[in-house]
Order: C-alpha cells, then structure tokens, then sequence
C-alpha cells in the first residue's frame, strides 16, 4: 500500500475533515508539494482560533462547492482577509432538498424507504458518476484557477467528503499522482474526528436509533467504491484519464505543465 508523508494536523475546533494534501507521491517518483492544496468541510462554524490558523496558510482561493441549500443550512464561510472565495456548486440547490429533511427528521419509515436495501450506497454511487459526467465547467474553472495563480488554494464542500473528494481526486489526477494515494488520502474522511456532523431537526430517541444511524452510514461513509464509481465514468465517458482532462475538461498541454509547477515538487 502507497504511503503517505506524515504531517502535523491542526485541531480545529469548528471545521471538520481539514487536512493538507502535500505529500501524496506521483506515478513519476516525485510529491505533492506541502502547503498549496488543503481540504476541508464548511467554513461556516469556524471559531477565531480556527480563523487565524486558516489565515496563517497564506491562502490565494477557497473554493466552496456548495449549493444554496447548504449555505442556508450551515450559513456563508467565515471571511478570512485576502482571500477569494469562489463558489462553484457541484449539485443543484434544489436536488435532494426534500431527501435532506428526511434525513434530519429522522423518519424511519421515509428513511426505510429511501435508504434501506442498498439504495442509500445506489444513491452515492450514482452521484459520484453523474458529479464526474454533468460537473465538467465546475471542474475545468478550478483547475485552470489553480493553474493560473491560485494557490495555495483550499477546496470544501459540507463534510469535505463527497464534492471535495471528486474535485481533489480530480486535481490529483490531472498532475499524475498515483491512483492508490487518491483512494487512500479520500479514505481519510472516514475517521471520527473528521466525519461530518448532520444537523437533526428531532430530537427524539428515535431518530438516533442504531437501525437510524445504519441506514443513514452510506451517506456519510467515504466507500472506495463511490470513488470507483467516479474513475469508471471517467473511463466509459472520455476513455481514461487523459481524454478527461483534454475533452472533458478542456485542459491544454501547457495547462497540465503549469499544474504540475504549482503542485509538484
């Protein structure tokens, strides 16, 4: 199994699942260069303390990759000086909206319905391919920003998980890191400190129930499978990674070259 530099990680206080990415090696025997591409949940909650620490990576852009619906459910990132903020939603704001007040009444029989038999993982499957298929301008922006002058950049969504992990396992692609260290860096989600915390309108019993919390687990699991899921339409739709960043994302050449100058060491 690759192996990743060790690093020392903040504990922040109000933003969860924050790390750097630096360190992760490329199929060419080279890394990730520390302290240029950073993700994270939602900024919303930061405390002071976590301001500073953020304000101290000397950041060019965060890119928050969620939709009206999240901001208006966890509130706009805390304002760090200096700092673009570029939003550039991977889904729509009306897509799920009514699934996600399932979710944080806790119903148990809307969630059976919705979520049981295999259909919560089904679910995140089939967003993770159609992130990859529909999400392409989103994509291309970040990753010609990037290019440009903007890093060192942080990219979030919600939980740091889903829309982030497409678009940082996209960004690793795009500069030839190894396919294993995407997975294993995406994978990191999962540790208890990091994982998203949902904000349940009951707070009955019930909707903490173990039959609750394991219907609702694919949602918040970081399962290489939903990452498999995004690869494969990678594959089917521009026939492997290099047609995807040339069709599908529209990056030159020279664009790769002068990712690979921000990114790499």
């Amino acid at each position: 199994m690759t192996q990743q530099v060790p690093s020392t990680e903040p504990e922040l206080a109000g933003v969860r699942n924050f790390r750097d990415v630096g360190g992760l090696p490329t199929v060419d025997g080279r890394r990730l260069r520390q302290g240029v591409l950073f993700r994270s949940g939602h900024l919303a909650h930061a405390t002071a303390r976590d301001a500073v620490f953020l304000s101290s990576l000397g950041l060019h852009t965060i890119f928050d990759f969620r939709n009206a619906a999240d901001q208006k459910l966890e509130g706009p990132d805390v304002a760090l000086p200096g700092v673009r903020n570029v939003n550039l939603p991977l889904s729509d704001p009306a897509d799920g909206a009514e699934f996600w007040k399932m979710v944080r009444d806790g119903d148990l029989d809307q969630l059976r319905t919705i979520l049981d038999d295999g259909k919560g993982a089904a679910r995140m499957v089939a967003s993770y391919r159609s992130m990859v298929r529909t999400r392409t301008a989103e994509h291309s922006r970040a990753l010609h920003a990037i290019a440009e002058d903007s890093v060192p950049a942080l990219m979030h969504c919600a939980a740091g998980k889903d829309r982030a992990g497409i678009s940082i396992a996209v960004t690793l692609l795009a500069v030839g890191v190894e396919r294993d260290a995407i997975v294993a860096d995406y994978l990191e989600s999962n540790a208890k400190h990091r994982r998203y915390k949902v904000q349940r309108s009951s707070s009955a019993q019930s909707a903490y129930t173990p039959e609750v919390m394991e219907l609702l687990s694919p949602l918040f699991d970081a399962r290489a499978e939903y990452l498999a899921a995004a690869f494969d339409s990678i594959e089917k739709n521009w026939g492997g990674v290099d047609g995807y960043l040339e069709r599908g994302l529209g990056l030159a050449p020279e664009t790769r070259e002068r990712l690979r100058a921000r990114l790499v060491d």
